[in-house]
């Protein structure tokens, strides 16, 4: 059984520093090295999971393969490494709660009072360890704890680790603390003092940071790090810079191997003889990031995207869909541009000249009926002006829905889930879904294969037959409907394997350049080093290409 080192991340100052984007750029680092990773993201929220939350509110829910609803700071766990996480891989302080109290009401701690200390952080360790238990390959875990430093809500994590360090000791176990250096605009003059303070607040709950990593506006220089070095009893050695990105998010990985982190990182475990038989592999790799940063700074072309949904106001709502359209480019060095579209906009507005300058419109998922007349406005543009369109979940359905009504004829088509008593249910809820109350994880969840059609065009984009993509959905194509659809153009091309569920449709190449409809989610499957075979095609349909 090989040794598992753990290594946690926490942040101080203030929140958005970037700690989800810094722990996944550590775990590339460490897979170019050639050792195995897995990442794990602690919520300090009481909610079991994001699956309930506005996005306004939490932004996207990431939906792994096994069909666990996650913060999306998993899906960029997921694009920087090639590890596949799972429900085990997130955790929150509601999951913890009620796993304590549900072993609670049966009776298992003997009648012993229930504590925060030592039921809560046992219950917080042992999910920790979980990993490793499930998977007894892996050389490093890394823990993001979520929040910052000072919240009261992320104290029994912070004593959970501190006692982890206690447990599996000090050779075996990391903290990284992500923490805000930031300048005086006026005289550019930079400040230590709030990481001083973090640092000082960190020490409070008993946890010494090994290293720091400084969000700051450009690379720290000697003298400000041997201060911060000095006030915070941090090796010099071991203060690096987390500047601000001139292009993209995928620098990361190379301005952190830039300031020796992964070294550093691997020197603190005494691995370095066993690094030093990965070195060959650490170039290759990080020239493969170099790729990706030059696709964005040298793009041969640009796109613009139309993306129309009801989320707008949010970027982090739709997180891995703008990921996976950048990635789209990639292959071709297309910078892809987006124009975001609130869909209820159009309802109230000449809908043309809001699309008038899209080269391909995207319609993302989403739930309720707020904004969807909108969408069916944008789909029916897409369709008659022969311009590449991409339906995902509810942008499917509405594609499914516009057919119906402006070329079958069914005016009120419509999704039971707006309209129950239409009197054509094109869309429809799933059999299985008719009974359930619960809201949270009660959704189709997960990765499911489908059948593609032979001749297709989404047989040409994927260039296999059969494929595994994650869905989040509750209503389905309604099969009283296929044979119509069929006969009037709009192809019925992605299926379950026992033909009982309709998974993607698309209007024929002869009629249309790009026209594709998935009731799963692809982004989801998206990585920089490997982008989505969907995405970039229409990304190149869209250029012209």
């Amino acid at each position: 059984m090989k040794k598992t080192r753990y290594i946690f991340v926490t942040g101080g100052v203030a929140s958005s520093l970037g700690k989800g984007v810094s722990i996944a750029s550590i775990g590339a680092l460490l897979e170019a090295r050639g050792f195995k990773v897995t990442i794990q993201k602690m919520d300090p929220y009481i909610n079991i999971d994001p699956g309930t939350m506005s996005p306004f509110q939490h932004g996207e829910v990431y939906v792994t393969e096994d069909g666990a609803e996650t913060d999306l700071d998993l899906g960029y766990y997921e694009r920087f490494t090639s590890a596949t996480l799972g429900r085990e891989n997130s955790v929150s302080t509601g999951q913890i709660y009620h796993s304590v109290i549900s072993r609670e009401r049966r009776g298992e701690y003997l009648g012993r009072t229930v504590q925060v200390i030592p039921h809560i952080t046992n219950e917080i360790k042992n999910r920790i360890l979980l990993l490793s238990q499930i998977n007894t390959d892996l050389d490093f875990v890394l823990v993001e704890i979520g929040g910052t430093v000072g919240d009261i809500e992320s104290v029994p994590f912070l004593e959970a680790i501190r006692q982890f360090r206690l447990d599996q000791g000090v050779e075996n176990t990391m903290f990284i603390h992500l923490t805000l250096v930031p300048s005086i605009v006026d005289g550019g003059e930079i400040k230590t003092k709030p990481t001083q303070h973090s640092v000082k607040e960190l020490l409070k709950h008993g946890i010494q940071p090994d290293i720091l990593l400084c969000r700051t506006s450009s690379v720290l220089d000697a003298d400000v790090k041997e201060k911060i070095s000095l006030f915070c009893n941090v090796a010099k050695t071991r203060v690096f810079s987390a500047p601000d990105i001139d292009y993209t998010i995928y620098e990361i990985p190379q301005i952190f191997h830039s300031e020796n982190l992964d070294k550093e990182i691997v020197r603190y475990f005494r691995m370095e003889n066993q690094s030093g038989e990965y070195l060959q592999n650490l170039n290759p790799m990080l020239a493969k990031w170099e790729q990706v940063v030059d696709a964005f700074k040298n793009p041969q072309r640009r796109v613009k995207i139309a993306v129309v949904g009801k989320y707008m106001a949010l970027h982090d709502a739709y997180r891995s869909l703008y990921e996976a359209l950048t990635h789209g480019g990639f292959r071709r060095h297309i910078a892809v541009d987006f124009i975001k579209i609130d869909s209820e906009k159009l309802e109230d507005e000449n809908y043309e000249n809001e699309l008038k300058d899209a080269q391909g419109i995207l319609i993302p998922g989403g739930f309720g009926e707020r904004g969807v007349e909108g969408k069916l406005l944008a789909i029916r543009y897409a369709r008659t002006r022969k311009i590449p369109f991409f339906g995902i979940c509810l942008g499917m359905q509405c594609a499914v829905i516009e057919f119906a009504r402006n070329v079958l004829n069914f005016a009120d088509a419509h999704s039971t889930e707006f309209s129950p008593d239409t009197t054509h249910p094109v869309i429809s809820l799933m059999e299985e879904q008719s009974s359930i109350v619960n809201k949270g994880g009660t959704m189709r969840l997960g990765a499911y294969p489908t059948k593609i059609r032979e001749g297709s065009l989404l047989a040409d984009c994927y260039k296999v037959n059969s494929v595994n993509e994650r869905h989040r959905h509750r209503f389905e194509f309604n099969n009283k409907y296929r044979q119509l659809f069929e006969e009037a153009g709009l192809r019925l091309t992605g299926l379950s394997p026992d033909e009982k569920l309709v998974e993607a449709v698309e209007l024929d190449v002869r009629t249309h350049p790009f026209f594709i409809g998935t009731q799963y989610h692809p982004e989801f499957k998206s990585r920089p080093l490997s982008p989505h075979p969907v995405f970039a095609r229409f990304i190149e349909k869209s250029a012209g290409l």
